[in-house]
């Protein structure tokens, strides 16, 4: 008879290191994302914000108004939507995300995660910087109704005034708030894309003569632009005041930045004209405008396109410089038309509302 002894790491007594070993991980997984979800980050999210028809109302001030009136105006019915898009941002220097959040970010194509100091410069204060943004929602509606008027037919003059000046200024000294900005170097500029101009054409560390009025009096100074990452500027503010025929008031609250001045411009125009000039489609778009009409690129465009895309647009109208950002990364779905002029807006929306063909309008490649 075969004699057989017990092997003294069999059965239960042997070891669990198969056991073991899934404690340690599973540990390990817990520490981590323990870890991922307290230790921030310095990174902010840009995510899909709330949607606006430029048609319709929204909320401000506590009460529901319509985003564009035109008191005194006869002012047409009007159809569908003319979406405005806005990017959120998730995250602040004082007030960080976390890890966690970021990575389910970083996995989600309708987010983007950013540095904190692209979006939060050090040495611009949170209120600064909504001081900024709130201007310069100010200023591009009064460049939407200048551009909407003029695509109109309407006449009426404009000033270029100086709101402030920066800290250090070339023009500290020389130019002051109030002033009225006529001419560089003999140049007539009545906007700030003239402007912008003329101080390009002059080039920096070179002086150019600014002809200004100011209490009523006409004066020049000369004053030598500086280039600030790659714009050559007077370190002045300004703003253009521009002496409409009739007021076109536009509320929205707590929305900043230019973007918004294409869709706003559109909105405008369809109130003043009767019938729907884009078949009463729903169409979304964002575009920064001046008032000649010219459209130009915007940030977080990737967001605004999922933003249109729940919103239901089936159109989508892009400022053609922002197609390299755009090209690759567009919902299924969603249509999207390139776009350099608030001309070409008009004509892609009159192509959409007639049911013509539009193949063979400008539009940014799927891939």
């Amino acid at each position: 008879m075969a004699l057989f002894t017990a092997d003294p790491h069999s059965g239960s007594d042997r070891p669990r290191r198969g056991s073991r070993t899934g404690w340690v991980v599973l540990g390990i997984a817990l520490v981590t994302g323990l870890t991922l979800a307290i230790v921030p980050s310095p990174y902010v999210v840009e995510k899909p914000g709330p949607v606006y028809n430029t048609l319709g109302s929204a909320e401000y001030e506590g009460e529901k108004t319509d985003l564009i009136t035109i008191p005194g105006e006869t002012v047409y019915p009007t159809e569908g939507t003319l979406d405005l898009l806005t990017v959120s941002v998730l995250g602040n220097p004082d007030n960080r995300l976390n890890w966690l959040t970021v990575a389910s970010a970083w996995l989600d194509p309708s987010q983007a995660v950013v540095p904190m100091e692209s979006v939060f410069p050090a040495d611009v204060t949170t209120e600064q910087r909504d001081e900024q943004n709130q201007a310069a929602m100010v200023n591009s509606q009064q460049d939407a109704i200048a551009a909407a008027l003029t695509s109109l037919g309407y006449d009426y003059p404009t000033e270029l005034s100086v709101v402030s000046l920066a800290d250090e200024a070339p023009a500290a000294g020389l130019i002051e708030a109030g002033d009225l900005i006529e001419t560089v170097n003999g140049e007539a500029v009545a906007d700030i894309t003239a402007l912008r101009a003329a101080l390009t054409a002059n080039g920096a560390d070179a002086p150019a003569t600014i002809g200004l009025t100011r209490g009523g009096a006409e004066q020049s100074v000369e004053v030598t632009p500086v280039d600030i990452d790659g714009n050559v500027v007077l370190g002045i503010n300004v703003k253009s005041e521009y002496k409409f025929p009739f007021d076109v008031n536009i509320q929205l609250d707590k929305v900043g930045g230019p973007s918004a001045g294409m869709m706003f411009a559109l909105g405008i125009i369809d109130k003043l004209t009767p019938g729907s000039i884009h078949g009463g489609a729903d169409v979304a778009g964002t575009g920064t405008i001046d008032q000649s009409g010219v459209v130009g690129p915007i940030g977080g465009i990737r967001q605004k396109l999922f933003g249109a895309k729940e919103a239901g647009s089936e159109w989508f109208l892009a400022p053609a410089a922002n197609c390299d950002e755009v090209s690759g990364h567009i919902p299924d779905g969603l249509t999207v038309l390139a776009v350099s002029t608030l001309d070409e807006s008009l004509a892609a929306l009159d192509a959409i509302g007639s049911g013509a063909d539009t193949g063979d309008l400008p539009t940014c490649p799927a891939n």
